[in-house]
């Protein structure tokens, strides 16, 4: 399985197309003046320093964030993401990178708010140092998708859930599944987004397969692959399932995935776009 140390890999091609979906769900949520929550199940700490000896010591932001960072023919659909971004630096200089609940923070208004839960006993006191007096965010150190069913339906009814477990146990893709399954009944009309990891093919084919006979409709897929699937071990690609996602986002990322593959993974990528279930 994965192991996935986020400090280890902040910025990288797989935190790139993540939040890159991220922010266009959430430009869509608003759309409508109507508040509208975000939660987040797997929090991390909320920003990571990329001059950190263990960021340095992989250098992964290199074939990701930085290959976009100082580009001038930045797709308009972008944005959002590259805000996100800047907020946390100043310049031109490419020190930190955004988790997804900073990515979050900069897109949500005053009459919207932030679920966030975290477990790693070392990166929940980063996370709530992060959110420290921020009325509109709420963490908890919890299991997220036990924080999850605790949490809907949202009094907003509106609103993005973003899951992203590191996935270090093969059980994690049909715990993923599961918690899909009790949210949905609890909240048909929410957006989930889940991002996931190709280590294996095989595990990802199987939680597509499961999510399928869930009998849930309006299933999108978007990867971004930046070498061809192995056996050998190593995440070769990654992405995003999005459970009704916004209507534009298909056409957004029509445009955007061969544009981020010419970017960051031009001789070997390769991208993907489909319904998984149509709506």
């Amino acid at each position: 399985m994965l192991s996935y140390r986020h400090s280890f890999h902040a910025g990288n091609h797989a935190d790139v197309i993540k939040h890159i979906v991220q922010s266009l769900i959430l430009d869509a949520l608003k759309q409508k003046d109507k508040p509208f929550v975000y939660h987040d199940t797997h929090s991390g700490v909320g920003r990571y320093d990329l001059q950190d000896e263990r960021s340095e010591k992989t250098g992964e932001y290199l074939q990701g964030i930085a290959r976009l960072w100082q580009r001038d023919d930045l797709p308009e659909a972008l944005a959002s993401y590259l805000d996100a971004i800047r907020v946390l630096n100043q310049g031109d200089t490419l020190r930190y990178y955004p988790g997804s609940p900073k990515v979050a923070r900069t897109q949500i208004r005053e009459q919207d708010r932030m679920i966030l839960t975290e477990l790693h006993p070392t990166d929940f006191p980063l996370l709530l140092q992060e959110f420290r007096g921020d009325r509109q965010v709420r963490i908890y150190k919890e299991d997220g998708f036990a924080r999850l069913k605790a949490s809907l339906p949202p009094k907003e009814r509106r609103g993005l859930v973003l899951i992203d477990p590191p996935y270090e146990l093969k059980h994690e893709y049909m715990d993923v599944v599961k918690a899909i399954g009790q949210s949905v009944k609890r909240w048909a009309t929410g957006t989930y987004a889940i991002w996931y990891p190709v280590v294996y093919r095989s595990n990802i084919d199987a939680m597509l397969e499961e999510l399928e006979n869930l009998g849930i409709r309006n299933i999108l897929q978007i990867e971004l692959g930046v070498e061809p699937d192995t056996e050998e071990r190593g995440m070769t690609a990654s992405g995003m399932i999005v459970i009704n996602p916004p209507w534009k986002l298909e056409s957004q990322m029509a445009t955007l995935l061969p544009w981020l593959q010419s970017v960051i993974a031009p001789t070997r990528g390769h991208t993907t776009l489909r319904w998984v279930v149509p709506e």
